[in-house]
Formats: C-alpha cells, structure tokens, sequence
C-alpha cells in the first residue's frame, strides 16, 4: 500500500534499508500512475517519466511483461507454458529460456529451504481447493466445503516433492512422470514485480514502485527527494504498530493465513501448504513479511517461513541475514517476531 505525503506519521514504526545507497535525483518532476488487473489480483505502477518515452509507451511495456508472466507461468491460464508442461504424457518435454530460468531458480530455493518452497505442490493445491479446479465440493448437507480423504492426500504426495523433478540440462528439458503437476505461484508475483521493474528501468524510469497483489518493489525516489513509502501488510489483529518501509532499492512481500482460506466444522485451512505433510500449514503462524532486494526472493521466503514455523522459521531468517518479521498466534492472542535484520531497519528509522 503506498503512503501518500511527504513521509510516515510520527506515530509510525519505520523501516529505512541499510544497505547504505545512495539515492540520485529522478530525471523529471512529474510522477505517473498506471494500474490495471493481472493474475486474478490488481497491479500498480508509479514512476518519474524520462525524457523520451510517453505514457503509451510504458503501458504497453508493462501490460507486454505481466502478460507475458502469464503465458509462461500460469497456472490458471491453459495456454500457459506451465499448464501444457502439466498437462503433458510422460517424457522428457524442452522448454523456454525464461520458463528453464525461473524452474532452476525455484529449485535452487527448494533446497535452499528444505522444500518449504517447491514448485512441485500442484496438484496437492488443486486438492486442497486453491488451484484451477476450484473449490472443495460441499459436503452432504451443503453446510461447508469437505476435507480430502487420507488415500487422496497421499496419492497428490506420490506426485510431488521438488526431488522427484529430472532435468535435462543439455536439452533444456523437464521430465513429466506423469501426473505431475508445477505450481511456481510462490515466486511467479515476485518475479512479475522483478520484470516489470527492471524494464522501467531499461527504459529509462529508474525511479519508479511496482505493486502487485501486495508484493512491491521500489527503486530510486520520488522527484521530491522522499522515498516510495509504503505500508506494510500485517494480519488483522497483529500486536505491532502501523509499520511503514522506505523502498528505496528494495522489495516487500508478505505471506498471510487471512488471505485465502476455508473453514470446516471450525478448523481452518490456508492456501499455504507444506510438501512435507500434504496439508496446509497448521503451526500458529499468522504472517511473515519479508524485505530483500528483489520481490521474488521477498515472495518465496515469506512463503518459506511461513511453513518452516515459529521457531525454524525465525532461526533460519536470522542464520540468513534475512529481514523479516514473524506474527504468531498463540493462547494469549498474536505475538510478534523479529529478526535482527528487520531490527536494524527499525533502528536506522528510529
């Protein structure tokens, strides 16, 4: 969410990067606004124009990459790259670059974190009711969606983990063993956030913020001098203050429990799933927000933490020098986490 005016209220918390750059002045004083829908959400572009390009010109550079995120990556979409990949018999199936690129790059972060980001979860999503299929069918009565039956469960298992995938690399293939199915949601809305940033950038609008369904990706500063500021997400109810972040060079991502979900006889359940049990996380976290420099690294570790839990979670952000903040719901109500990366972001706001 953007902040508007020259900065946060006093009573904000505040987080400033400490990377330590430095910001150069934007080559205009005017800022456009762009906004449309993409990927079943709304997306945003501000930016300090250069001289040059009008405004046609960057819509259509930014409607060419979200469209092209979903000609590539979509699952949703059965046109998609990804979709026909799913879709395919049994074999060894080439691919595109930019499709090989963000696979390698998901399975990179896959053992990176254990698995508690694999884009290999597809068909566990479409059981559980997040995915194209749609929703769990209701039951007898029609009183609430059902749950999956165990032997379900365990046969959407048999077809995924992010191990399982066989790559051949001189081939620039992907083995379908059939049944498989690829889910690279957990990245695809950062790395469209990463996409359109840096083609703003190509062209010249070095000074611009980027938002999708939540996730953004700031870069430079506005004509006045003042940073993108921008609220962060936080789960309803959360204990800390209205947080506010100076995306100057960096991005945001938040995973949340409250954003899509279902409830059955009083148990809910989170479109966030773990691989390792097939079923949605059930660990007492609420939200993680995560900072980095790009939106596809914010996205998928917020998404990792989230499944890694209240206590991996944190240990491993802290091993990982990672900016994040933990909001955790226990007996007494929610509890906040942070590490100290996040911290020290506060602390240059202080």
């Amino acid at each position: 969410m953007l902040i508007g005016g020259d900065g946060p209220r006093v009573d904000n918390r505040v987080l400033i990067p400490t990377h330590g750059k430095a910001p150069t002045r934007p080559p205009s004083d005017l800022i456009w606004d762009f906004a449309g829908e993409t990927m079943g959400t709304t997306w945003a572009v501000r930016l300090a124009p250069p001289p040059g390009p009008d405004r046609a010109a960057f819509q259509t550079a930014i409607d060419d990459e979200l469209n092209r995120i979903i000609l590539l990556f979509s699952h949703w979409e059965p046109r998609s790259e990804l979709s026909r990949l799913n879709a395919a018999p049994p074999g060894f199936w080439a691919v595109s670059e930019p499709f090989w690129s963000l696979l390698n790059a998901s399975l990179e972060l896959a053992d990176d974190t254990n698995g508690a980001v694999d884009p290999t979860l597809g068909a566990l999503v479409d059981l559980w009711g997040f995915g194209p299929p749609g929703p769990r069918p209701l039951d007898a009565f029609g009183a609430g969606p059902t749950v999956p039956f165990e032997d379900e469960i365990a046969a959407a298992l048999a077809v995924s983990g992010w191990g399982r995938l066989r790559l051949n690399r001189d081939a620039r293939a992907v083995q379908q063993l059939g049944g498989v199915k690829l889910d690279l949601s957990g990245i695809a809305k950062g790395h469209a956030v990463d996409r359109v940033s840096e083609r703003l950038a190509a062209m010249g609008a070095t000074h611009h913020l980027v938002e999708i369904g939540g996730e953004l990706r700031g870069a430079g500063v506005k004509p006045d001098g003042h940073p993108w500021w921008v609220e962060l997400q936080q789960a309803p109810g959360a204990p800390a203050p209205r947080t506010v972040a100076a995306l100057f060079d960096m991005a945001v991502a938040t995973s949340g429990d409250w954003v899509r979900r279902y409830e059955v006889y009083g148990q809910v359940y989170s479109h966030t799933l773990d691989g390792r049990t097939g079923r949605p996380v059930d660990n007492g976290v609420a939200s993680v927000t995560v900072l980095a420099d790009t939106a596809l690294y914010a996205d998928a570790m917020a998404t990792a933490l989230t499944v890694m839990g209240p206590e991996e979670g944190p240990a491993f952000a802290g091993a990982m020098d990672i900016a994040a903040a933990f909001v955790v719901r226990d007996g007494d109500g929610l509890t906040e986490t942070i590490t100290p990366a996040f911290a020290a972001m506060l602390n240059e706001g202080a």
